[in-house]
C-alpha cells in the first residue's frame, strides 16, 4: 500500500469513527429530564404552546420534558438563565420575536447576545396579531380605517401592551406605511388595553390572536386583518394587511426552541428531528390552532438567519418610533 493509500485509509477510518461517535452521542441523549425555560408568566400563550410541545416530546426522547416559567424584564431574565447554562442540551429556552429580535433594539445593553449565545433548533409556531377595532368605529376594512384616520389627523388612537411591544411597533409600522397620524396609548397590561378597546376608549389595536379571537367571536370587537405574511389557519376568513392594501406590512410573532451556544451538534440534530416530528402530528397542529397559532418549522440555519434579518428590521422601526426601555 502506497503512502497516499495509507493516508486515505486513515482519513476514511477517522471519518467513520467520528460518524459513529456522533451517532452514539445522539442515541445516548438524553439521560435525564430536559428543561425548557419559558421566559414569561405561566398560563400565557408561550407557556401553553410550550407545554403542548413538551407533552409530545417526552415519549420519543424517553425522558420527561419539564416546562419552567421564569418571567421578568420582558423575557430577558429567563433567556439569560439559559445563555449561561451548560451547553449539554438539558436546559433549553422557548425564545420569541420579543426576546431575540425586538429587545436588542429596546435595551441599550442585554445580559446576553441573541445570536452568539444560542444554538437555534427550530421555530415551532407563528402567531400573527389581529388588527381589531371597536364595533362602533365606522370601518369594516383596513382601507376604510386608513381613510378615517386621514380624514381626522391626530384624532384616532391605538392601544398597545407597552412601549416597544410588537403591538406598539405594528401601529408605528401602519402609521409609516399608510401615512397616517394616530396617537399611541401604551398600557402596562394587555387585558386593560383590550377592555378599553371594547369600551370604546381606543379606536383600534393590534392584538395577539389568542387574546383577540374570543372577543371577535362574541362581537365585542371587529377584526379587519391579520399581520402575518399569509392568512392564518386559525382565522382564514381575515385578509393579510398586504391583501388589505397596506403593502410591505408583515409582523409575525414567532416562538422557537433554542439551546445554549456550544451544545453538541448531535444533540441539536436529535432535538430538531423530534421537535419537527411532534409538530407534524395532527393533534398538535389542532391544539396550536385552538390557541390562534400556526405550526411552523425551520432548520437551525434558517432560524438563525431569520433572527439576524428581523433584528435589523425591528431595530430600524424602534429607532424611528423612539421607543426604548432603559
Amino acid at each position: 500500500m502506497t503512502l497516499v493509500h495509507r493516508v486515505l485509509a486513515a482519513c476514511c477510518a477517522a471519518l467513520a469513527l467520528a460518524a459513529s461517535l456522533t451517532a452514539a452521542a445522539e442515541d445516548s441523549y438524553p439521560s435525564r429530564p430536559v428543561r425548557i425555560i419559558v421566559p414569561f408568566a405561566a398560563g400565557g400563550g408561550v407557556d401553553i404552546l410550550t407545554r403542548i410541545l413538551a407533552q409530545h416530546l417526552s415519549p420519543p426522547l424517553g425522558k420527561p420534558v419539564v416546562v419552567e416559567a421564569r418571567p421578568g424584564a420582558g423575557g430577558n431574565m429567563g433567556v439569560e438563565l439559559v445563555a449561561k447554562s451548560a451547553p449539554d442540551g438539558y436546559t433549553l429556552v422557548m425564545a420569541t420575536t420579543g426576546t431575540h429580535t425586538i429587545n436588542p433594539g429596546l435595551y441599550s445593553k442585554l445580559p446576553f447576545d441573541p445570536v452568539k449565545d444560542f444554538a437555534p433548533i427550530t421555530i415551532i409556531a407563528s402567531v400573527p396579531n389581529l388588527l381589531v377595532v371597536n364595533p362602533n368605529v365606522p370601518a369594516t376594512s383596513v382601507s376604510q380605517l386608513v381613510g378615517l384616520a386621514k380624514a381626522q389627523p391626530g384624532k384616532l388612537n391605538f392601544g398597545s401592551f407597552g412601549n416597544g411591544t410588537s403591538n406598539h411597533l405594528s401601529g408605528e409600522l401602519l402609521k409609516r406605511l399608510a401615512g397616517i397620524n394616530v396617537v399611541h396609548i401604551p398600557y402596562k397590561q394587555a387585558p386593560q388595553a383590550v377592555t378599553d378597546l371594547i369600551a370604546g376608549q381606543l379606536t383600534f389595536a393590534f392584538v395577539n390572536t389568542p387574546l383577540a379571537l374570543p372577543h371577535v367571536k362574541t362581537g365585542r370587537l371587529r377584526a379587519l386583518a391579520v399581520t402575518g405574511a399569509r392568512r392564518s389557519e386559525a382565522t382564514p376568513e381575515y385578509p393579510t394587511m398586504e391583501e388589505a392594501s397596506v403593502k410591505n406590512f408583515v409582523v409575525e410573532s414567532w416562538y422557537g426552541l433554542m439551546a445554549p451556544a456550544g451544545t453538541p451538534e448531535a444533540v441539536i440534530k436529535r432535538l430538531h428531528r423530534e421537535t419537527v416530528a411532534a409538530l407534524s402530528k395532527r393533534e398538535v397542529r389542532d391544539s396550536f390552532k385552538q390557541q390562534g397559532a400556526d405550526v411552523e418549522t425551520t432548520t437551525p440555519a434558517e432560524f438563525a438567519a431569520r433572527i439576524k434579518s428581523e433584528g435589523a428590521r425591528w431595530a430600524e422601526l424602534i429607532r424611528i418610533s423612539g421607543a426604548h426601555l432603559d
